[in-house]
């Protein structure tokens, strides 16, 4: 990926991510470069399954999820994602049963950390003022850009210190 981005500029998964790929031409930029490197074409067969394979649903975390929804939060999902995995992601998660509202990057043009899919999340959500929001993200580049609009901003690390953090934030006991 890092000889594409010299080339083009920037990472071409921040292209996919955008939409502005299709995962077929992704996986031709990768291969045209990985032949000048290993000397003869590579075959990236099969990339989707094998990354979806070591993904597995976080089960407190949905169970999290289920009980804000149940006491009558509004939850939404950004995410930086591939139209052509679509399908593969929503199959893991309950989305429609907990979520009000999905902004997938590839989508809408834009993706995390860049302000402007903040700005259409907080948009599609009613327009809510940052501050009535609190964002969750395994990457502490989302997470500072989230902060930075003004939302609450909790670094997802593990189960135990994210949920801790969420529940705090919220005002919310912690359970046994």
């Amino acid at each position: 990926m890092a000889s594409v981005a010299e080339r083009d500029g920037e990472y071409p998964l921040y292209r996919l991510e955008r939409g502005e790929l299709t995962e077929a031409d992704f996986l031709d930029s990768l291969s045209e470069a990985l032949e000048r490197e290993l000397g003869r074409p590579p075959t990236l067969h099969r990339f989707r399954e094998i990354w979806f394979e070591a993904l597995h649903p976080n089960n407190p975390m949905i169970d999290l999820m289920r009980e804000l929804r149940a006491r009558g939060y509004r939850l939404a999902i950004l995410t930086n994602n591939v139209r052509e995995w679509e399908e593969l992601w929503r199959a893991k998660l309950p989305v429609d049963e907990i979520f009000d509202l999905i902004v997938d990057s590839a989508w809408v043009g834009m993706r995390k950390p860049e302000r402007g899919i903040y700005e259409l999340t907080l948009e599609r959500l009613g327009g809510l003022d940052p501050a009535q929001c609190l964002f969750v993200d395994d990457n502490q580049l989302n997470v500072e850009a989230a902060a930075e609009l003004g939302m609450h901003a909790v670094h997802f690390q593990d189960n135990d210190q994210a949920i801790v953090e969420i529940r705090r934030a919220l005002g919310l006991r912690e359970t046994a």
